[in-house]
């Protein structure tokens, strides 16, 4: 065939319209005896009254089409639908305008403005990058925070997912770090590009008040998927929010940092339509394809040789009963490089943030701390910190047992550097933003509170340099 004839045929294809359909469960669509259509094809369906709604092909068969419509299919019915596919995927325009915007999750404008017009026209399943072509991440990444900066190091292109709970505060610490990263030595402030998927208005509000009252807000793209919004609407909101990411970093250079949650809601809806679909499900009812579906989305970040820009990414996810063995949270472990992991008691004792000392880990944080990224005695220090507070946990746990009466004098002293370690290291301001220097130097007042002799994981250089300098100006006062 020719290619003046392939296109012709193209063009007959995506032309044609299919007036009825064989059967509407839910948000999908079921279509017998159509062409050949391609999977994540968008399509265009419209109701008797004339009102236009946009689709995605689902599932393709010989048999029959399935369509996923983004706002719901309330108002259809089976003769008098018609459908229209348009031969092409979900795109997006994209420019670097839209940072300062409020979209939905679909990426229309739903700030009173006009759509934008945009540089770009990009596929929102994005593209899989050669792994080949990615760059080691390895760029110190300042939040502020000392228990991230100090013991769960944000490196520049990782993925470092917030494992929480209902009710405690992960969208506070997520706008903390959207406000206040940085990359040390660097004059770089980061572009931020916010998912929500299925959250509250009022969490929604919270976000877009904290920028706007930080001044940050001019740099910050929101793709609001709230929780009044089409279920099915969820799934398109982080691609959109990653096709805009792409954009800014790799054709425009930016650094970027992508928050997105509640990663949870994502995955209810993913496990809505697999039950639709009559798919067979794998653990606790999500489908079996949970784990490429994350990979997805998870591995859109990174940096690429050659490229000045990078996409940060912070997913949040609220653990179901706090189970952190639950499907979600226990995947998403495998895909990212670490965990943030919030724990309840912390929280019921006013800590903020309640981040749980010893399951919570940066897989990276070896390779972008110390001489040259924050300073020598970091990982030392970041490794003697972990070994104390270990130690603390142990001692806690005996003295429930048999009363803290029955300690010995070095466990009692374990127990007060436990309590400093958490009311003055871990816990925080909100809006507090600290220095590598000032965390490093909290790190040491903690362990200051030990004898040196316990202190085995750091060198004698680095107890004469900052561990005596601590323990003499105490003894003075």
């Amino acid at each position: 065939m020719s290619d003046n004839n392939k296109i012709l045929e193209e063009r007959l294809r995506t032309g044609r319209e299919y007036s009825g359909i064989n059967k509407l469960d839910g948000p999908l669509l079921f279509i017998k005896n159509t062409h050949a259509v391609g999977f994540r094809e968008l399509v265009e369906c419209v109701d008797s009254h004339g009102n236009l709604r946009l689709g995605q092909v689902l599932d393709t068969s010989d048999d029959v089409v399935v369509v996923q419509v983004f706002s719901g299919t309330a108002g259809m019915n089976l003769p008098q639908t018609r459908v229209r596919f348009l031969g092409k995927p979900h795109t997006l325009n994209v420019t670097k305008s839209m940072l300062g915007r409020v979209f939905n999750g679909l990426g229309r404008a739903v700030d009173g403005g006009s759509e934008p017009v945009g540089d770009h026209q990009l596929d929102v399943n994005g593209q899989p990058i050669n792994p080949t072509a990615r760059e080691y991440p390895k760029d110190f990444i300042q939040t502020g925070i000392s228990v991230i900066d100090g013991m769960n190091t944000l490196i520049r292109g990782q993925k470092l997912p917030i494992f929480s709970g209902n009710g405690l505060p992960h969208n506070i610490l997520a706008a903390q770090i959207a406000r206040q990263a940085r990359i040390k030595g660097e004059e770089t402030e980061f572009a931020v590009v916010f998912a929500a998927m299925g959250v509250k208005h009022d969490v929604a509000r919270y976000f877009i008040d904290s920028f706007e009252e930080s001044g940050v807000l001019a740099n910050v793209a929101l793709f609001l998927s709230l929780a009044d919004d089409p279920s099915i609407e969820r799934l398109s909101t982080p691609r959109s929010a990653l096709t805009l990411a792409e954009h800014l970093a790799f054709n425009e250079g930016l650094h970027v940092l992508v928050i997105m949650t509640d990663m949870s809601n994502y995955c209810e809806s993913l496990r809505e339509i697999s039950t639709l679909r009559g798919e067979i499900p794998s653990r606790k009812g999500y489908p079996g394809y949970l784990y490429s579906d994350l990979a997805e989305l998870y591995e859109r970040s990174g940096m690429l040789k050659g490229f000045k820009g990078s996409i940060t990414q912070v997913p949040i996810l609220t653990m179901p009963n706090d189970d952190i063995s639950h499907p979600i949270p226990d995947l998403s472990g495998y895909i990212t490089e670490g965990q943030i992991v919030f724990e309840r008691e912390m929280n019921g004792r006013g800590i903020y943030p309640p981040v749980a000392g010893l399951p919570s880990l940066s897989r990276l944080m070896k390779d972008g701390i110390g001489e040259g990224m924050t300073r020598a005695d970091h990982p030392h220090l970041a490794s003697q910190l972990f070994a104390a507070y270990s130690y603390v946990k142990d001692v806690r746990n005996l003295a429930s047992v048999i009363g803290e009466e029955e300690l010995t004098p070095l466990d009692h002293q374990y127990m007060e550097f436990g309590e400093n370690f958490e009311r003055k290291f871990v816990s925080q301001g909100k809006n507090e933003n600290r220095t590598i220097e000032e965390t490093l130097d909290k790190g040491w007042e903690a362990l200051s509170l030990l004898p040196a002799e316990e202190l085995h994981r750091v060198t004698e250089e680095e107890l004469e340099t900052y561990y005596n300098r601590i323990s003499d100006r105490r003894d003075h006062e």
